[in-house]
């Protein structure tokens, strides 16, 4: 007869973490309001004002102001023939920092033709040289996305000419706003996400609530769709129901791509806590969910559905890219040197790739070396992360893809706020980089010298999240509760609980 002890964890959450308490970012705040909270405040005594009402409100007048933002590049006005036009005359997406790839998309792409994705291209530069046929540059559902869109922002326009009370504007603009109140949504998603993966530490989701980089970026591209799967994608995963997280995760796969990323994390936290069959179920239905999606499109209009990956072939080092930050400083040629119009850099993208593959090897060392089996949303930081900072392209918009990542992995209030700060000015030297110094922008060097800082404050984020994998009581979200609450594919038998709620002792005999 032998007995071993079995640890469960407790039947309900523990405790809040109380952030003026923890947090000298929200104890600083707390003083203009009265101080910390009281020791024997009543807490969540409020029926309406709860937690995620707070929360959601505070992202809501986030996402306000990031319309706002934009709102200068959707200006009207009258032109000398008498009809009216959209208002970018002298560079004012530039100089306004207004830009937002939605309106120029909508010409270009055809969207306001009634162009189909991926069936019907369209010629870019037309009665040049350098003439050629496009088709849409995105992902199969971004594609489609934006067509409904413009064909809602047809439809809106046509009944504002039938019920006068209708507003309109033109049908570029109708067709952002729509966008923008999808996009809203979808990020209001990603919001309610993050609170309900840490229910003892809800306020964490105020900063992605909060962000500089939702107010600058949320509507600059459609990548809030991707965030909003991916994070739905972590919290189903969380409660158990792994079919759904694979299918959310492919979804955001066919919106851009990086969804699909967290699958290699999946597979090491299960390999480590010994369900397998979990991160499995999860691959398979996130592989089949993609498939499924993509199939009838790449079927149908082959040519047009593999733009996307040939577009991605051939895109040169981008400036907001290390590899471009080096050619520029040292005069260097780049690994392909000079390239011919269309010419894919076959190094450049070798390199990108196996830097890439190698960061994953190290990540994969990382979690099956580690004293404790690391929680998913560090493994997900660092491998997104680690894909943006050897990639040959970050686009501006990007950075949302690491928001609700940093805040569950890392959720150190002042060092976030401060690293989302940093990404979001990077925004105004860009634009006047754009602008060039001849219409009195910026040389190169300022916005390179921003995207170095920026890429810095990631690394720094990286080291301090694999410190908190190799060394757990460093890990604030490992010290207010026992594994990851809700557990995330199992608990953490072998993690000491500390939160204030004892786990239960269960004593079996075999």
């Amino acid at each position: 007869m032998s007995s071993r002890v079995r640890v469960r964890e407790p039947d309900h959450p523990p405790a809040r973490v109380v952030p003026t308490w923890t947090e000298p970012l929200a104890a600083a705040a707390g003083r203009l309001v009265g101080g910390p909270l009281g020791r024997h405040a009543l807490v969540g005594r409020s029926r309406f004002w709860t937690p995620l009402r707070v929360i959601l409100l505070l992202a809501v007048a986030v996402l306000a102001m990031g319309w706002l933002g934009k709102a200068p590049c959707l200006q009207q006005y009258t032109t000398d023939d008498g009809t009216v036009a959209l208002d970018w005359r002298n560079n004012r997406q530039y100089v306004a920092m207004c830009y937002s790839d939605t309106v120029p998309l909508w010409g270009i792409e055809g969207l306001d033709r009634g162009a189909v994705p991926y069936r019907d291209p369209w010629v870019e530069g037309e009665g040049t040289d350098d003439e050629k046929v496009r088709y849409m540059e995105y992902p199969v559902l971004t594609g489609f996305f934006q067509y409904v869109n413009a064909r809602l922002a047809d439809a809106w326009v046509s009944a504002a000419g039938v019920v006068p009370i209708l507003p309109t504007a033109l049908p570029v603009v109708v067709y952002f706003d729509i966008s923008a109140a999808w996009l809203a949504l979808a990020w209001l998603v990603a919001v309610w996400a993050v609170r309900a993966l840490r229910p003892n530490r809800p306020w964490d989701a105020a900063l992605v609530a909060l962000s500089p980089l939702v107010a600058v970026h949320v509507f600059t591209n459609f990548d809030a769709l991707a965030v909003a799967c991916a994070a739905a994608g972590m919290l189903a995963l969380a409660r158990r129901r792994p079919l759904l997280a694979g299918a959310l995760l492919g979804i955001g796969g066919a919106f851009k791509f990086y969804p699909l990323m967290l699958l290699l994390p999946v597979l090491l936290v299960a390999m480590r806590r010994r369900r397998l069959s979990t991160a499995l179920q999860t691959i398979g239905a996130a592989v089949g969910a993609f498939v499924l999606v993509n199939a009838p499109v790449a079927l149908l209009y082959p040519v047009g559905w593999a733009e996307f990956f040939r577009l991605n072939r051939t895109r040169p080092a981008d400036p907001d890219s290390l590899y471009f930050v080096v050619q520029y400083f040292t005069g260097w040629p780049g690994f392909d040197g000079k390239l011919a119009e269309g010419q894919a850099p076959a190094v450049l993208n070798a390199v990108s790739a196996t830097l890439f593959v190698l960061c994953c090897a190290a990540i994969c060392v990382l979690a099956l070396r580690a004293p404790h089996p690391p929680r998913l949303a560090s493994l997900t930081f660092l491998t997104v992360a680690s894909f943006l900072l050897v990639n040959k392209v970050w686009s501006p918009q990007y950075s949302l893809w690491l928001v609700p990542l940093a805040v569950l992995a890392l959720p150190r209030w002042r060092l976030l706020l401060a690293w989302m700060a940093v990404d979001a000015l990077v925004w105004a030297p860009r634009m006047y980089y754009y602008l060039t110094p001849a219409n009195k922008g910026l040389p190169p060097d300022w916005f390179l010298g921003a995207v170095v800082i920026r890429d810095a404050f990631v690394v720094v984020l990286c080291v301090l999240v694999v410190r908190s994998v190799l060394r757990p009581d460093t890990d604030p979200v490992r010290m207010a509760t026992p594994g990851e609450w809700p557990a995330v594919l199992d608990a953490d038998p072998d993690w000491p609980a500390v939160a204030r709620t004892p786990p239960k002792v269960v004593s079996t005999a075999s």
